[in-house]
């Protein structure tokens, strides 16, 4: 039993980090002309950044058992007000400083109604996602914004920094995978999310404070949500009311892979990095053969399912 039991274990760990492998293996070996180069891989990575944010936002809210579906609509928000902000008059820091206040004041909120009125997370941040949305069509006029657009705004989403050029936008997204890494791995802080929730009551029962931390954990990720936002914005110099909301689906079906890889079955940052590569590695593969759009959300789709069976083919091994 125990030697049946190994390539199970094996799978359940590695088999996400494999088929990441895998994939580009295949793409390298269909299109290596195309696939296969270093600008190839950096610009994958550029295209991974926002997500990546916004997948860590989602991260932290599933590390407490909860879910963030308002992510997407914070990240359109966000767009609109910082260019709004900056269109007013506002310096650079000022907009995005006022801008991720708005937008943890909104996560704050989240955890206030999930934890106060004991509102299930998935109703509670779906409609204040949905107030969310309306605000971001009102400041916007339901119309693109582009003007007023300072160049010092854009090229925090546009330079390439270092000897090799390495994106901008990917330094923003190591820099945030390694902060919120190290939060849950090192501090007090992330050991008190653990216990909240592997088991809330007995997280209380031993003393552990639950409501603040569920609080700080909406306001968390309402403000990564923000700085995706924000990111998206300058690098796309222009912003729209819905530019956001397409993350959220990709942002979780990268959250529930990574919950397939090395922790065994539960949410945490290197796992959520691989997703991430998965969902940008196919996008850009599936680009590159041009294969349509559309097919690329039904694999995206395909990618959740086959997520949530392989989670609980390794909670059934481990039992």
């Amino acid at each position: 039993m125990a030697a049946e039991a190994v390539p199970t274990r094996l799978v359940e760990r590695f088999g996400t980090p494999a088929a990441l492998a895998l994939i580009a293996l295949g793409f390298g070996l269909a299109r290596p002309d195309a696939f296969a180069t270093a600008s190839n891989l950096l610009a994958v990575t550029q295209q991974m950044a926002i997500l990546a944010i916004v997948a860590t936002a989602a991260t932290f809210v599933m590390v407490i058992g909860e879910f963030d579906l308002s992510v997407g609509f914070v990240a359109s928000l966000a767009g609109v007000l910082v260019v709004k902000l900056l269109a007013a008059g506002f310096g650079v820091a000022p907009s995005i400083l006022l801008t991720l206040g708005a937008c943890a004041a909104v996560g704050a909120v989240n955890g206030l109604v999930v934890h106060g009125l004991r509102a299930p997370s998935f109703i509670a941040t779906l409609a204040i996602g949905t107030i969310v949305s309306g605000l971001a069509y009102w400041l916007s006029g339901g119309a693109s914004l582009f003007q007023g657009i300072p160049p010092d705004f854009t090229v925090m989403a546009r330079a390439a920094a270092g000897p090799v050029p390495v994106p901008v936008l990917t330094l923003w997204m190591l820099a945030v995978l390694l902060a919120a890494g190290g939060t849950l791995a090192t501090t007090v802080f992330g050991r008190r999310l653990i216990a909240i929730g592997s088991n809330r009551e007995a997280a209380r029962l031993s003393g552990v404070a639950i409501g603040r931390p569920i609080v700080a954990v909406f306001a968390i990720a309402a403000a990564l949500s923000g700085l995706a936002g924000v990111l998206l914005a300058a690098r796309l110099g222009s912003v729209q009311h819905t530019m956001g909301e397409g993350l959220l689906l990709p942002a979780y079906a990268a959250v529930f892979l990574g919950m397939t890889a090395f922790r065994g079955g539960r949410p945490n940052m290197l796992g959520t990095a691989v997703g991430v590569a998965i969902i940008a590695v196919l996008a850009n593969g599936l680009t590159i053969l041009n294969v349509e759009p559309f097919f690329q959300k039904m694999v995206t789709g395909a990618i959740i399912i086959a997520a949530v069976m392989l989670r609980r083919f390794g909670m059934a091994a481990a039992r």
